[in-house]
């Protein structure tokens, strides 16, 4: 069997996921797991030139490296009515919104699509997904689109919500709202790829089943998140949707894909392969 390199970010919920297999609480069925730690916007750029086999990416990203990857049936990161927020020292409505530049975690991420879905078309300024708090806080941005940890810490640093995106994508379609997806290198050939899949699901399934253990393992990874915060947001990002889509987490995907695809956001036509 080859090396797998898995690439997922450096957060508590993707550790989670990630448990079993570092401390080889499942059969691996004879695949040997690198794991490669990096933001999701270089993941979803690496996977332009399809660096690693399997790898975490943004859903937004999916369309440009479909030739290249397949899409995972589990391991999806999606919010029921939360997700990505735009704070700032106060809160601003949707037309100062539109005016006002924003400071995005990449214009790769699922955050940066739907916001742009929200708005329509803004003012943005990229920056690295975990100095996008201090620039707000510094006055150096009015506002700030927040990913990852930032979601639960922002309100405690004095920082106020403008829009909740996955709040606003329920209220809006019905549907949680995908964002991180995990992926696999097509050319690894179907039978190797149907096997990795099962793996990589029983990993999710047994951090479920032994969720403290699990815990103890995502604290590593918590970038200073208490243990409260930390198991609350593996709460949000690792459930039924992530050892499974099911209808209603394809249907979640198809949508967001549907509604980019309708203002232009990719230059061909999105074709959405899951692996069997």
């Amino acid at each position: 069997m080859p090396l797998i390199r898995i690439g997922h970010s450096p957060d508590p919920d993707d550790a989670f996921m990630f448990w079993a297999l570092a401390a080889g609480a499942i059969d691996t069925r004879g695949f040997e797991f690198e794991h490669v730690l990096q933001d999701i916007q270089t993941l979803s750029e690496w996977a332009l030139e399809g660096r690693l086999e399997t790898t975490a990416m943004s859903l937004a990203s999916y369309p440009l490296v479909q030739d290249l990857y397949a899409v995972l049936p589990h391991g999806a990161s999606m919010g029921s009515g939360y997700g990505p927020v735009v704070v700032g020292r106060r809160a601003l409505t949707q037309d100062e919104l539109r005016a006002t530049e924003i400071v995005v975690p990449g214009e790769m991420t699922t955050a940066f699509l739907t916001l742009r879905l929200h708005l329509g078309d803004f003012h943005y300024r990229a920056l690295p997904f975990d100095q996008i708090l201090d620039e707000v806080l510094s006055g150096r941005a009015e506002a700030g689109l927040l990913i990852h940890e930032g979601q639960l810490t922002y309100a405690s640093l004095g920082l106020e919500k403008s829009v909740d995106l996955g709040e606003w994508w329920l209220l809006e379609t019905g549907l949680p709202l995908p964002l991180g997806i995990n992926v696999a290198r097509r050319d690894l050939g179907g039978e190797t790829l149907h096997d990795l899949s099962e793996v990589l699901r029983e990993s999710i399934r047994a951090g479920l089943d032994n969720r403290e253990e699990a815990m103890q393992y995502a604290m590593r990874f918590g970038r200073g998140l208490d243990e409260r915060l930390a198991d609350r947001f593996v709460g949000m990002y690792v459930n039924e949707l992530t050892e499974d889509y099911g209808d209603e987490g394809r249907k979640a995907v198809e949508e967001l894909l549907g509604r980019a695809e309708a203002i232009g956001f990719y230059e061909r036509p999105v074709e959405l392969s899951f692996i069997s």
